[in-house]
């Protein structure tokens, strides 16, 4: 794929999933942001694009074998939405209450000497105030109706039409994907201080991966599963 400063992020991203982690390590957001241009997400980065076009061309293609996130293109959304509760609810269900655990301690610890400590307690918090009925809703509401619709079963919902509930929960993304911008900006991109303790390392290391796994799993639903839905949605009433 040649890259040009025109090209989507979404499309980018689909194309060559090894810039997903140089996408973060310089902070464009290519899950709620894989709408817009390069040249865009660069400018609301404060990235110069000239700089992150030679950062890409050295990046290195993934290994042979390595699944692509082009599979999901194709795959039945049912197996997408599957790897979707498997892969990225329920790594949170088990890991959000393992990081409550480790900031409480870091909290204790090094909350006098760390102001900043506050404001990352509250925003992780709000996080996962916003992420647990976020996918009870997806998988009580959003989910079910696509599956239904894949399986043929053309019957009205509350709601009318998927574009509403994925309305709703790209919204949500977008406050997810704020808290994570605020979260990433506190700790200095999670770096640990000099006097940190090795639950403190722990704990950064672990809002890390968790910012990793959302982006993904943003990008999932955002760039690939509810374009689909839509698409379906529209076939059916075309």
């Amino acid at each position: 794929m040649n890259t040009e400063l025109n090209t989507k992020l979404g499309d980018l991203v689909m194309a060559r999933p090894e810039t997903m982690r140089y996408f973060e390590r310089l902070g464009i957001d290519y899950c709620c942001g894989g709408h817009r241009s390069l040249s865009e997400a660069c400018q609301v980065a404060h990235q110069d694009p000239a700089e992150v076009l030679k950062g890409l061309a050295t990046l290195q293609a993934p290994a042979t074998g390595v699944p692509s996130l082009r599979d999901w293109t194709q795959a039945p959304l049912v197996d997408l939405i599957g790897h979707i509760v498997a892969t990225h609810h329920d790594y949170l269900r088990e890991e959000l209450p393992r990081l409550e655990g480790l900031l409480e301690k870091v909290l204790r610890a090094h909350g006098e000497n760390h102001s900043e400590l506050a404001r990352v307690g509250e925003l992780y918090r709000a996080l996962v105030a916003d992420l647990m009925p976020h996918m009870m809703k997806e998988e009580q509401i959003l989910f079910p109706f696509i599956m239904s619709m894949e399986q043929g079963q053309t019957g009205s919902a509350c709601f009318g039409t998927v574009q509403s509930p994925i309305r709703v929960m790209e919204l949500e993304h977008e406050a997810v994907g704020a808290l994570l911008t605020e979260l990433r900006e506190r700790t200095d991109a999670y770096t640990v201080p000099p006097d940190g303790c090795a639950t403190f390392r722990a704990l950064y290391d672990g809002f890390e991966t968790l910012e990793r796994d959302l982006h993904l799993h943003i990008y999932l639903e955002n760039q690939i599963l509810h374009p689909r839905a839509r698409a379906m949605e529209a076939g059916v009433h075309a």
